[in-house]
Order: C-alpha cells, then structure tokens, then sequence
C-alpha cells in the first residue's frame, strides 16, 4: 500500500512538472493557430508533447525526458530566431508559397510539387468561395498549407472607394462590463471613467452592471449591451 501511494506522489509530481515546463515552453516559444503551424512546429509540438506525457509517467529518471523536453523547445526558439533574421533560413525552414494558378494557367509542376492533385485544388476553391475558375487572377499555396485567393478585378466585392463614398472608419469593439464586472482597465485605456458606463447603461434601463452579460464601446457615445438574462428585459 505505501508502495502504491508512493509512486501515485511521485506520478502526480512529474505530471505537475510537466505541465509547468510544457507551460514555459508554450510562453517562450509563442502562440500560433493550427493554421499558422509550419509543418517543422507541428512536428515538434507533437514530439513535445509525446515526450511531457513520458515525463509524466517515468518514476526512475525523469530528468532524461525533462532534459529532452527543454532541448526541443530551446531549439524550436532558437529556429525561430534564426527565421526572423535569416530570410536563407527561413526559405530552408518554412519553405517558399507556390502559384498555382495565374492568369488562367494552371501549373501542374507545382501541384505535383504541393502534393496536390486537381480534385483537390478545386475542393480548395470552392472552400475559399470560388466556384468558377474564370474568376480568379491567381491562386498561390502558402508555407501553411492554405491557398490564398486573387480575384479579377471585375469580379472582386465592391469597396466603399469604388462607389465614392467615406464611411466612418470602424473601431474595434472593447469589451467595458464582463460577467457583470466593470473592466476598469480598459474603461480607463479608452478614456472613459466608470460613472460613464454606468450612465450608459442605466440610459439603456440597466440600473446595475451585475444585470450585463457582456457591454461592448466601439468609440461612439453608445454601449452595446447584452443582458444577463435574455428573458429580462430592462
């Protein structure tokens, strides 16, 4: 029974050990979205996390996989460094985006060098929106395995420019309530002080900030509020 209890401890000790070290590492190394992952930082987060789940679980000598955990992820920065400055380093790491379509062509040589055949393509356009081909000027595979669109001019959404016309330039829209809470910080970076919010919303019938969900300012003299509770009304 002590037996047991001791290497559950111990278990439990390199479990936390490790999801502190996978934690720093994640820190130090960044944040990208799987579709920002070149296929080198998908391999490596993936032996990475093979070998968190060894020291997890290695009782005897942890500071083997420990030490190997730090190693890729060193590396991993240290390559990351290096394809900031180096643009050689970074052609060699991440590889170069290939045109796939242009101008009506169709390259054949770089699909085959994607890996990708016409199937594909097609089904890759058609996610992007695209059914007709005739519409696209070019079509271009980035180091991330997404293919990036070029319309043709006259098939392109029409802009504001293009219809002569000056609308308001949007903000981005900063959350002032959450959860009921007042956001101090952020009512303060945009200028604005609590007893404002809380005009705001009582002009909107909120007579307290715990009865909001979510309050959004987007710049304008206006909040825009969502209740606590949808079936309440103010």
């Amino acid at each position: 029974m002590g037996e047991l209890l001791n290497q559950v401890g111990m278990t439990g000790l390199t479990t936390l050990l490790s999801i502190v070290v996978i934690f720093l590492l994640a820190k130090l190394m960044g944040t990208k979205q799987v579709s920002q992952m070149t296929m080198f930082d998908y391999v490596v987060g993936i032996t990475i996390g093979s070998i968190a789940a060894e020291l997890a679980t290695e009782l005897e000598e942890p500071a083997k996989p420990l030490t190997a955990l730090i190693l890729y992820g060193l590396i991993a920065v240290l390559i990351s460094v290096l394809t900031n400055k180096s643009i050689k380093v970074r052609t060699m790491v991440t590889g170069k985006p290939l045109i796939l379509l242009e101008n009506g062509v169709i390259y054949r040589e770089n699909l085959k060098k994607a890996r990708l055949d016409l199937n594909e393509f097609l089904t890759y356009c058609r996610i992007g929106g695209w059914f007709d081909l005739n519409q696209l000027q070019s079509a271009v595979l980035e180091h991330n395995g997404v293919v990036s669109f070029l319309p043709k001019e006259t098939d392109r959404p029409a802009t504001p420019t293009d219809l002569n016309l000056n609308p308001k330039q949007s903000q981005v829209q900063v959350p002032f309530v959450m959860d009921g809470v007042l956001l101090a910080d952020n009512i303060h970076q945009a200028g604005k002080e609590e007893s404002w919010v809380q005009r705001s919303l009582l002009r909107q019938g909120y007579k307290d900030e715990k009865n909001v969900l979510l309050a959004l300012w987007d710049g304008g003299e206006k909040l825009t509020v969502f209740p606590m509770d949808p079936l309440a009304k103010p």
